[in-house]
């Protein structure tokens, strides 16, 4: 029994969901249009501002799908109604971040800059040297723009440098020292 899936999502005052044929989901609302197609053997229907989701036999397969799918829906609504957003931290000395545009350079203890391309649909932006924050609708999107930022540098356990998520907490080793006696 799933559920996740089980449960209903309440479309929120100013979003419009519609479901077209072959399981193809429109979501707009106040800060844009999202659309997904979705398995065809689920059921999606909308009464009122109740979205519910459906299956129709009690397979494994099926079952997966089912939480999934209403998760998906969930993340939609929820996107463009509020939008998502991921911050991050620069730790480290000499350690900055600057936005133009759509482009983020970072000085992150490497030889040369490194710079990341904002998609579509996500905006960066740097509240202070040391902070980026990553916003959209699209929470895979969000969260994967994110992901790559911090990939350039991740944390170290030693001195604890490098880009971190807001609030991450990094287990930090002792070094070489510690050992001897």
């Amino acid at each position: 029994m799933s559920r996740i899936g089980n449960k209903a999502i309440t479309i929120p005052a100013g979003v419009e969901v519609t479901v077209a044929a072959g399981n193809e989901v429109t979501v707009k609302g106040p800060k844009g249009t999202l659309t997904r197609k979705f398995n065809e053997n689920l059921g999606i229907s909308i009464d009122g501002n109740v979205l519910t989701v459906t299956r129709p036999n009690e397979e494994k397969h099926t079952k997966q799908l089912h939480g999934t799918t209403r998760a998906l829906i969930n993340n939609m609504v929820v996107g463009v109604s509020e939008g998502y957003s991921i911050s991050l931290e620069l730790v480290g000395i000499g350690f900055r971040a600057a936005v133009s545009g759509n482009k983020l350079t970072m000085n992150i203890g490497y030889s040369h800059q490194v710079e990341v391309i904002a998609e579509e649909g996500v905006t960066i932006a740097c509240p202070s040297a040391t902070e980026i924050t990553v916003t959209g609708i699209d929470k895979q999107r969000v969260g994967e723009v994110a992901a790559n930022i911090r990939a350039a540098r991740k944390p170290e356990p030693y001195k604890g440098k490098g880009i971190r998520y807001k609030g991450e907490v990094v287990r930090r080793k002792e070094g070489k020292t510690a050992g001897k006696k």
